[in-house]
């Protein structure tokens, strides 16, 4: 059946977003700067829930496998947190950041965090997927997430954060969205290595936009993916955060190659037209879903 958001009443439950696209240098402290002053632009602009590329802070840390960025980890709460929650306190919004976490001696995650409109810490995620490919040797640095998938009751919406490569399992979006998510955030950190064919950077980044989309759809929620632009290495970020609205058309995009505080404005009672219209939730087989559980099935004809 046919969903037109343009044909559903009001709902009164409008909520803007504001994703901080950004390039970074090896200053930590100019970095954290220069994001927590877009947020505060971001704020006088109308946006409400604000999040932040992933790692925000520095370079994207993992390219070589280096014992000394260990050093720039935090604990959470920390420094940075503090700052921001006190923004969040004095601008009345949402803060969703991405932290380099210290957890203890050796142990690291990669994690973001979240704060509701009075300045409270929510809680936290621990990034459950970690790749290991050429340049983005993140096993090197980070400990699996042991926290689960989480939904977090903010002033403006129920929101759920996933980070970076976990954009590409949808057992994680779908978890997130079984807890009340009506926004999922992706702090991320992808781009293309330098070197490669047009053609290979082309099919990446539309697999990229697609698999969340398709998150949206199969959740009848919002995605909003919020990644880094410029160059750092190897790797050319490619920018273009997004929101995805839950039909998956891209409400509102930033360019590849400049920075920018993307804003978009989305309508939470278009979830519930959606979910209604298609009742993916409703249809769910959860009887026949436990094979899911297993790493691979064997032995099937």
């Amino acid at each position: 059946m046919t969903v037109k958001q343009g044909e559903m009443a009001p709902s009164g439950r409008k909520v803007t977003l504001g994703l901080i696209q950004m390039t970074t240098t090896s200053d930590l402290a100019a970095n954290t700067d220069k994001c927590l002053t877009r947020i505060r632009e971001a704020a006088d602009n109308g946006a409400q829930i604000i999040c932040t590329q992933e790692l925000f802070r520095g370079p994207y840390p993992c390219q070589e496998e280096d014992h000394s960025v260990f050093e720039s980890a935090e604990a959470l709460p920390g420094p940075t947190t503090d700052r921001l929650s006190a923004i969040a306190k004095e601008k009345g919004v949402v803060i969703v950041s991405s932290h380099f976490e210290r957890r203890a001696a050796g142990v690291f995650h990669n994690t973001a965090c979240v704060f509701d409109a009075d300045g409270t810490m929510l809680g936290i995620y621990r990034k459950m997927h970690i790749p290991d490919d050429p340049h983005f040797y993140e096993k090197f640095y980070f400990a699996p997430g042991d926290l689960g998938f989480k939904s977090f009751k903010t002033k403006f919406a129920n929101v759920g954060v996933l980070v970076c490569w976990d954009q590409w399992y949808p057992e994680a979006a779908r978890l997130t969205a079984l807890q009340g998510a009506e926004i999922l955030f992706y702090p991320t950190a992808i781009g293309w290595l330098k070197g490669e064919e047009e053609s290979v950077n082309h099919s990446q980044y539309v697999s990229w936009e697609t698999i969340q989309r398709g998150h949206a759809v199969a959740n009848g929620c919002y995605v909003a993916a919020v990644n880094r632009t410029g160059t750092e290495e190897n790797i050319e970020f490619w920018g273009q955060s997004f929101v995805s609205d839950p039909q998956g058309v891209v409400a509102a995009k930033a360019p590849a190659d400049q920075e920018q505080t993307l804003l978009c404005e989305v309508d939470l009672g278009y979830i519930e037209h959606q979910r209604v219209y298609w009742p993916f939730f409703r249809d769910r087989r959860i009887d026949a879903y436990g094979d899911m559980t297993k790493r691979f099935i064997d032995g099937n004809p």
